[in-house]
């Protein structure tokens, strides 16, 4: 009995070995299961509709994009969000509105014919339909325009798009690995579903890199994940668009840039009696007014003022304004045809007058028509450059003030036009209720810092004041302080402080010189901070120290003598930045 126990021990032991190899066996399978799943089977739509766009690698997934006759039409919204926000849809002519650098584009619904700069262009289909209330572009005759190139896969109903410049980097398949390592994945996982499958040898492009997959292209624009090790890379190429660009000449300034404003409210000056203005290179007349919200347009041009202006060497810039009407901006403006009448008109003057350039001076405006005046340099600019304008806009600093300052679009308009113009003054301005400075130099340099944010140094101009007010403060009989203000010219202020006999003081808060008396008779106290040869030597340093394109004075006629000769040393000292280049 003993002996068949010892025996039956014996035979055990292989029993529990096994049944101990076999639980190891299980956890490894399971581990290995747990680690390394096997590849999804699962087949998933690479996208949602029967046609497809791809821009910038990224897949929309809107339907944004229908086929009508072999062509390929875009919603407004979607080419507006690919290529900015300057596309717009003008109701008034049912027409897309297009702009690039140098071309407006006008496309009317349901129309042949496109103009682009006003010139007609006809083609067999028409580039703007509407379907279910939604207004779609064809893209194909504006590639170029947009430097963009357009690859469409008629199985896949897939459009690629890629922008002039992007980099694609090309590569082949090569894998000897069965089915589940050529199927393009969802995710960088081969347990993710596939949208497609590729084969050995095939061409594809690279789009990223993730935790060891390719995120690549075919060529019928289906995309998805594969393992690195199963793509080789070729070469890279970059698109290249031949764009058709319009040529132009502008005139030449050399820097800085020394503008003056001559205000013409009624009637041009006698040239004879301009005294002479050293260092001026620019001048800019205010001709051009807006007249009525149908974008008629005042002209007080002067053929004097041009042969005298042309005799000096000087630039001649005419300024357009808008009246500083807001109302009849917003009628003029709000529509492309009125805004095209109003380029039109501008471009008849400075074909008479042998403009240089067009000074936009555009003010008081309602904050939610800011748009529009963008709209409107947009659309002007093409046209200004090709007559070999160049085109400088006015804006304020920066401010929540609505209608004097937030309507501004200084980022986009500054990538616009040529030059800009800040008006770096009225930081109390005539009907202030608290006396002060016209532009003291702290409040000048803070602001200027601001808006170099948005604006390039290299071609903003600043503007300077010729003018001081001088400010009454009068005590009236209730016992308050009624406080008013006029401005007055350079020589005028001295001629006040000559007359009452004023001791001038430096004024450290302002950087500027300070006068002020007390009327006995009237129980007004009056005070000036006083612009002068100091102040003015002061704002053309900041050219310097932050290397502007020059300054705009305003206005000529408030100048004394020494101011222009003063402004003309300190722009030009010997020891002068040069120009950035």
């Amino acid at each position: 009995m003993v002996q068949l126990s010892k025996k039956k021990q014996l035979l055990s032991i292989p029993l529990i070995i096994i049944g101990l190899l076999s639980a190891v066996l299980l956890v490894a399978s399971s581990l290995f299961l747990l680690f390394y799943p096997s590849p999804s089977e699962t087949l998933v739509p690479y996208s949602s509709g029967n046609e497809a766009v791809v821009l910038d690698g990224k897949l929309e997934e809107e339907e944004v994009v229908i086929r009508k006759n072999n062509v390929s039409y875009f919603s407004v919204e979607y080419i507006k969000q690919m290529i900015d926000d300057s596309v717009l849809y003008d109701e008034a002519s049912k027409s897309v509105i297009l702009t690039t650098k140098d071309r407006v584009l006008q496309i009317p619904t349901d129309s042949l014919n496109y103009f682009i700069n006003e010139v007609p262009t006809e083609l067999k289909f028409p580039v703007m339909i509407a379907q279910s209330g939604v207004s779609y572009v064809a893209l194909d005759p504006l590639l170029t325009l947009f430097e963009l190139q357009m690859d469409y896969d008629e199985s896949t109903g897939i459009h690629v798009l890629r922008r002039n410049g992007e980099t694609i980097i090309n590569a082949s398949v090569r894998s000897d690995k069965n089915i589940d390592h050529l199927r393009l994945r969802t995710s960088s996982s081969l347990t993710a579903p596939y949208v497609y499958e590729v084969q050995n040898g095939e061409e594809v492009s690279i789009e990223k890199e993730e935790e060891g997959f390719y995120y690549v292209r075919k060529q019928n624009g289906i995309a998805g994940y594969i393992e690195k090790s199963e793509v080789e890379i070729n070469q890279s190429v970059k698109i290249a668009v031949d764009a058709d660009q319009v040529t132009y000449e502008l005139p030449k300034l050399n820097w800085p840039i020394h503008l003056v404003w001559e205000a013409v409210y009624s009637k041009n000056p006698d040239t004879k009696k301009i005294p002479s203005i050293p260092g001026v290179n620019v001048v800019s007349p205010t001709w051009f007014s807006l007249e009525n919200n149908q974008g008629g347009i005042t002209n007080l041009g002067s053929m004097e003022y041009v042969e005298w202006a042309k005799s000096k060497n000087f630039h001649i810039w005419g300024l357009f304004s808008n009246d500083f009407d807001p109302d009849k901006t917003h009628g003029a403006f709000k529509h492309f045809e009125t805004r095209q009448h109003m380029i039109r008109q501008l471009l008849h003057y400075a074909k008479t007058y042998k403009l240089d350039g067009i000074n936009i001076d555009i003010e008081n405006v309602y904050e939610e028509d800011g748009p529009l005046i963008t709209q409107f340099v947009r659309e002007a600019t093409p046209y200004f450059h090709q007559a070999g304008l160049l085109i400088s806009m006015d804006v304020t600093f920066i401010s929540d003030s609505g209608m004097w300052s937030a309507f501004y679009e200084r980022e986009k308009l500054a990538e616009i036009v040529d030059y800009m113009v800040v008006m770096a003054y009225d930081e109390h301005w005539a009907t202030s209720p608290i006396a002060g400075s016209v532009a003291s130099l702290p409040w000048v340099e803070g602001n200027l810092n601001r808006i170099l944010e948005v604006i390039p140094n290299e071609r903003l101009i600043l503007g300077v004041p010729l003018y001081s007010r001088i400010w009454k403060e009068q005590e009236t009989e209730g016992g308050n302080i009624e406080v008013s203000s006029k401005a007055h010219s350079m020589e005028s202020i001295q001629a006040w402080i000559k007359e009452h006999h004023l001791q001038v003081t430096y004024d450290e808060k302002t950087g500027q010189n300070y006068a002020e008396f007390y009327n006995q008779e009237e129980k007004s106290l009056y005070k000036v901070w006083i612009e002068d040869e100091m102040s003015l030597n002061k704002r053309a340093q900041l050219v310097h120290k932050y290397q502007l394109a020059g300054v705009a004075s305003w206005q000529r006629t408030f100048a004394s003598d020494v101011a222009w000769q003063e402004l003309e040393d300190s722009l030009n000292r010997k020891n002068a930045v040069k120009q950035p280049k």
